[in-house]
Formats: C-alpha cells, structure tokens, sequence
C-alpha cells in the first residue's frame, strides 16, 4: 500500500477518533474543516483554484462550508473512499504524487494538534523524495541558500546562494517544516542571521 492510502486510512481513523472539532496545526480550521478541504480538492475541481488564488477565494470557501455542514459520518465517509473516477486526483499510478504529501502533512496536523504527540516510525524514503521536490517550491523565496540533510549523511542542496543554511532532520520532518509546520523537530544550522531569516520565511506553495 502506498503513502497516500496508508496515510488517508490513518487520518480517517483518526477523524473517527477525534470528531469534528478537533483542533488542527492549519490556522483556526477544526477536523470538520480539514475534512471538507480533503473532499473539495477532491471532488470539486471547479472551487480547488481558490484553495491558492485569493481571486476565487469566495466560492471555495461556499463550496467548503457546504462540505462542512454534512453530517461528520458523512464527511469523514467522503474522505475514505477518496476521488471520484472523473477527478486526476484518481488516476492510476498518480495516488502517491499527487496525495501523498497532501494526505501524510494533513494527518500530522491532526496528530500533532493532540497533547502529547511524538514522531511515528515510518518509512523514510518516500518522505525524502518528495522533499526533496516540494522544498525547491516551498523555499523558493529564501535569499539565502538552503541544503536540507538526514542524520544518517544524506543531503541534498535545494538552493544555491549566500550565507546557506542546512536544515537537519528525519525526511518527515523536513516535509513537514518545508510546508511551515513549526512543530517540526528539525535543526536549522548556519548563520544566525541567515538562520532567523529561514525560520521567518513564508513557505506556502
């Protein structure tokens, strides 16, 4: 099974778990919100550009507070059987590009939103090829140069540039700081200057 149905059946379960208002690590959004922007990016191509244009920002949120009002069984049922067969977002061997980042980062904005949570065991590797990706995107505003590097000596540079600073930390953690998750537990090493200038950087794709 890969990262993007592992994860969704995990946050699915952990939906169940929690109920809808939960708190989450995305702003003032409680599990209900998480869920109906799982489900809209899904489901609802025509409200998904507002998820990153302010433009088109009015309809999605209609079309997410919509989502929203269902019943949480519902809801929480929409996100488990995922994409219908007319949505990208359900192509064959497209899952874990398109979803796997998506669903591991939400999952842990549930998780990491809890009292008392700590990393899960998982399988690195695929966390590091997608970071290693995402992060040229995420970071593509810093100034300063940036190399992102795993305890075990892996590294890859992700920007050149002046005064750089090497972000350490298990590829999960480095996803999720990539995506501005200040409860990463990673390691920010370089110039204090340039360091303070990564951990103010805005990193929304």
């Amino acid at each position: 099974m890969g990262i993007a149905r592992t994860e969704r059946r995990e946050l699915v379960e952990l939906f169940t778990a929690v109920g809808p208002d939960a708190p989450t690590l995305c702003g003032e959004w409680t599990t209900r919100d998480l869920a109906a922007h799982l489900v809209l990016r899904e489901r609802r191509l025509d409200a998904a550009p507002g998820i990153a244009l302010s433009a088109f920002a009015g309809h999605t949120q209609r079309v997410q507070d919509a989502f929203a009002a269902k019943p949480w069984a519902e809801l929480v049922d929409l996100v488990r059987t995922g994409p219908p067969w007319y949505s990208p977002y359900g192509l064959p061997g497209l899952e874990d590009l398109v979803n796997g980042a998506e669903y591991f980062i939400h999952h842990e904005d549930v998780r990491r939103a809890q009292p008392d949570w700590e990393p899960r065991e998982l399988d690195q590797e695929p966390l590091w090829r997608t970071v290693r990706m995402s992060a040229r995107l995420t970071y593509r505003k810093s100034p300063v140069g940036l190399a992102l590097a795993r305890p075990d000596g892996q590294r890859a540079v992700i920007k050149k540039g002046p005064s750089p600073v090497t972000i350490v930390g298990e590829p999960a953690e480095l996803l999720l700081h990539s995506f501005g998750r200040e409860q990463a537990r990673v390691e920010l090493q370089g110039d204090p200057r340039a360091v303070a200038v990564v951990e103010n950087l805005d990193r929304s794709m």
